[in-house]
């Protein structure tokens, strides 16, 4: 059961062997370098843009779309001739799975659903699929199929086709599947995850993958495969080891305000999670960290803040192999419409020593998923 992962919406050895990353000097570079990036985007349909900012051998990107900065959607077609869907690209899970016509749950009827009769290169197994996520859960049975994500073609890969969708989470979403980056020791008993795949049959360079996260339903957010476009991010990638192989693990040193530890005292471990949309942490440490700023917790459980103390609020850093990584209070705090101010910080489910690092964190810092040496890069993005 996947607890971690996709839409929180309350929310290696002691040796790494380096080798250099394919920085994609792109067209895009160049455009914000002469400071005409942004008209281009603004003159160019949003897709085709990307696709000639982007396109390398070897290496390609897949322009997302931030909901409400609650998760990360992309544009995947499975099939021949291809049928379209969009997913979340979730480092906490590992499976691909999509809505299929078997399914008639509310959360299928409200989106797009795969019809393998469509398919010329469908092969279907009669293997039943059980996938539990933070905010939902799904059945179904395993397929195989060619799988395409910008221009790479995946062929023979397996993914679920879904006959039952729990949860409003689900239902309402503005994303049909999901499309787990994990290790593939967390996958479905037998399967190979997509990226696996895809270094398998030599589809691209480097055996990597990095995201870009944008904030406030902002344009320009993208996952990246096969190389790092060093435009997204400012100074150098800081290195971290990968402590435990599944989900993308590494060891936290310390969290702090004003130089004083107020969690994660004496190190903890913690899971680098796209399909995370918060902070989340075990509820000892993050009760000391909403006593910090000054929370105060509602009958319905939300942890509120008053708004006015955003602008007042000092850095909580998350210190990570020896590097400090400030998150400021505008991050750390979440605004409503209605000028109600809430915490991004929630705390696990029962008492798991484990801290998640979402999309609050990850928008923050430009980070890469290095399968090659078993590491996560971390740098400050650009805004």
């Amino acid at each position: 059961m996947k607890w971690i992962g996709f839409l929180s919406l309350v929310a290696l050895s002691e040796c790494l062997v380096t080798i250099p990353l394919t920085k994609i000097k792109s067209m895009r570079e160049t455009l914000r370098e002469k400071d005409l990036l942004k008209d281009y985007l603004e003159e160019h349909p949003y897709s085709q843009a990307y696709k000639f900012l982007h396109e390398e051998p070897g290496a390609t990107s897949v322009p997302m779309r931030n909901y409400l900065d609650l998760y990360y959607v992309g544009s995947i077609r499975i099939g021949t001739p291809p049928q379209e869907f969009q997913v979340i690209f979730d480092t906490g899970s590992a499976d691909l799975w999509v809505p299929s016509i078997y399914c008639s749950s509310p959360a299928c009827l409200k989106h797009s659903t795969f019809d393998p009769r469509r398919s010329s290169t469908f092969q279907k197994t009669n293997q039943p699929i059980e996938l539990h996520y933070g905010s939902g859960s799904m059945t179904g049975v395993l397929g195989y199929d060619t799988v395409q994500i910008g221009e790479l073609v995946d062929t023979a890969q397996a993914f679920g086709l879904s006959r039952t969708e729990s949860s409003k989470s689900l239902e309402y979403g503005a994303f049909d599947g999901i499309l787990g980056l994990s290790y593939p020791n967390i996958a479905l008993r037998g399967t190979l995850p997509v990226f696996d795949n895809m270094w398998k049959q030599g589809l691209i360079s480097q055996n990597l993958f990095a995201f870009y996260l944008s904030s406030n339903e902002k344009k320009g957010s993208v996952v990246m495969f096969g190389g790092v476009d060093h435009s997204y991010y400012k100074g150098d990638l800081k290195w971290v080891p990968v402590t435990k192989q599944g989900y993308w693990q590494i060891s936290v040193d310390s969290i702090s305000v004003n130089g004083k530890v107020i969690a994660c005292d004496g190190g903890c471990q913690a899971i680098v999670d796209t399909g995370t949309s918060l902070l989340i942490g075990p509820r000892y440490s993050v009760f000391n960290i909403l006593k910090t700023i000054n929370a105060w917790t509602t009958k319905t459980g939300e942890h509120m803040v008053n708004c006015n103390a955003m602008n007042t609020l000092p850095d909580i850093v998350i210190t990570i192999n020896g590097i400090r990584y400030p998150v400021p209070a505008s991050a750390y705090i979440r605004q409503s419409d209605v000028n109600i101010c809430y915490s991004n910080f929630e705390d696990t489910l029962g008492n798991i020593d484990l801290w998640i690092l979402g999309d609050v964190f990850l928008r923050l810092y430009f980070t890469v998923f290095d399968r090659a040496n078993n590491r996560v890069g971390l740098a400050p993005a650009v805004e």
